[in-house]
């Protein structure tokens, strides 16, 4: 057993809704304080919790870092995403979208062809639109399985693209004269497969590499263009 991991496990758990005692997570670890103390104090030095006269505090993106840690020490990765609110995953992607400048739409709903559709979250910044599907899943997920998950996410691209700029809910994009829409996958941790029919599959922690890349290799990715400016003139 991976004293570290399981320490990093109970923190997880327990600073859900919050701060938490030193004295609690050493007893839902079973760890001896005198070695919990040694590998919070290490944690603290990583950036990974905060520390306060015996208070153990973790941010979004510090259990973020926790899990994805805790999984690469051999935890169980469906075990660990369960620790994680599922705002928090959307949270901190809608936040790397927003520091890199895009105009961020979170859980963005609309209808096309009879259908309620939603994507999780679409990042814009011209003249892309990057329609994120958030996904926890365990190790081991069948190609079968990923490329369902893939397909129904360019669908879903798809829809919103045949959409605009015509949707009961605003978005950036709809405004613009041309726009590219990019569907992705991002995950907790990395997995066997980076690209599944050139849609994107990205670890939520290289979202910063992803983004930074982007403009580069877009071409080389599914997208869907769409033609705006006749339609929002009235001629189309």
């Amino acid at each position: 057993m991976s004293i570290e991991r399981e320490l990093l496990i109970s923190i997880l758990k327990l600073t859900r809704d919050g701060s938490v005692s030193h004295e609690v997570i050493n007893k839902d670890a079973k760890i001896a304080s005198d070695i919990a103390e040694k590998i919070l104090k290490k944690l603290q030095n990583d950036g990974l919790v905060n520390v306060k006269r015996g208070i153990i505090e973790a941010d979004g993106l510090q259990r973020l870092k926790m899990a994805v840690k805790s999984v690469s020490l051999g935890a169980d990765l469906e075990r660990v995403s369960g620790f994680l609110k599922w705002q928090e995953f959307e949270s901190i992607t809608a936040f790397a979208f927003a520091r890199n400048n895009y105009t961020v739409h979170k859980n963005l709903r609309f209808k096309h062809a009879g259908k309620r559709l939603e994507i999780d979250i679409v990042g814009c910044k011209k003249p892309l639109a990057v329609c994120i599907d958030c996904k926890h899943w365990h190790h081991g997920i069948q190609p079968s399985a990923l490329k369902r998950i893939v397909e129904e996410q360019v669908e879903r691209t798809s829809a919103l693209a045949e959409s605009l700029p015509m949707l009961s809910t605003k978005i950036e994009c709809a405004s613009w004269n041309t726009v590219k829409l990019i569907p992705a996958v991002l995950s907790l941790v990395a997995g066997r497969f980076k690209f599944c029919d050139n849609v994107p599959i990205v670890p939520v922690l290289q979202l910063q590499d992803f983004l930074d890349q982007l403009p580069a290799y877009v071409e080389s990715l599914k997208y869907f263009t769409k033609q705006l400016s006749d339609q929002l003139n009235g001629c189309a």
